[in-house]
């Protein structure tokens, strides 16, 4: 007969640390979003921007602190926008988020539809007094508007017996040609751009991206997505600086001339262009 634990009594208890040792090795999800963020080269203050996230938020939310969200719906969808912000796949980090805050939301249950269902108005029939006044209605105006409809022709006939003559013929009727459709803008109006200012044209030609634009005091000009197909011109007299979260979708256009830049797809990139020939800072 043995004293103390048997090696069965110490297998949970090893197993536990093993558990354990492995939390601690997975980074958080606060740690995680930093990191990519700082990978990416951007700011608190870009993706604040680029997401409508407030910078307390996403500050918190970087160090792990999510009581601001305002509850766990909408912490997971801080932590969505702000994974796809940085180059993130959001779901690994929402499945730990559950795993440390109590798994997902209940649904949503679905007694009230039945209830909705339950007191539907009945469908009514037709309404037949309205249907025949409105067919009497529609009688009398026809009517009406065939007997003027005679009286002006034959005003019009004893028009033409007083006035014709055998030789005459009646003249056509004339149409309106319709306008010109308006051409649409092309490269061209970039090309014509002021020689003392300068021009910058962004399309987002392959997929959508944000931007960002200031002018040469540091103003911003322009701060939101570009959907793809979407285009923005910026103009200032002496400098433009650009801001590309996936410069990869993104054509320029500068002063004229395309860019030809090979920017890889969800790069970020910093640029400034000034006039003249185009210059990247």
């Amino acid at each position: 007969m043995s004293i103390g634990n048997s090696p069965e009594d110490e297998r949970p208890f090893e197993d536990e640390r093993v558990e354990a040792d492995r939390e601690e090795a997975r980074p958080s999800i606060g740690r995680v979003l930093q990191q990519a963020r700082i990978a990416a080269g951007l700011t608190v203050d870009d993706v604040s921007s680029a997401t409508r996230v407030r910078m307390n938020i996403v500050r918190a939310i970087e160090a792990d602190d999510f009581t601001s969200c305002g509850g766990d719906v909408y912490a997971r969808g801080h932590i969505r926008t702000l994974a796809k912000a940085v180059h993130l796949d959001p779901e690994p980090l929402i499945d730990q988020y559950g795993d440390e805050h109590g798994g997902r939301p209940a649904p949503t249950p679905a007694a009230p539809l039945f209830e909705a269902e339950r007191i539907r108005p009945e469908r009514r029939g037709p309404n037949w007094t309205a249907a025949m006044v409105a067919a009497i209605v529609a009688v009398i105006g026809f009517v009406g508007f065939t007997m003027l409809q005679g009286g002006d022709d034959s005003g019009n006939e004893a028009n033409v017996a007083e006035g014709a003559t055998p030789g005459d013929s009646a003249s056509p009727t004339k149409t309106k040609k319709p306008a010109d459709p308006k051409p649409e803008p092309s490269d061209s109006a970039i090309a014509a751009a002021p020689q003392d200012k300068v021009t910058v044209r962004v399309v987002a030609a392959d997929d959508r991206s944000w931007i960002a634009a200031k002018d040469h005091n540091g103003r911003m000009i322009f701060d939101g997505f570009l959907k793809q197909g979407d285009s923005k011109t910026f103009q200032d007299s002496s400098k433009v600086h650009l801001v590309l979260g996936d410069a990869g979708a993104i054509d320029l256009f500068v002063n004229g001339k395309k860019i030809e830049e090979n920017f890889q797809p969800g790069s970020v990139e910093r640029l400034t262009y000034t006039k003249g020939d185009p210059e990247a800072g």
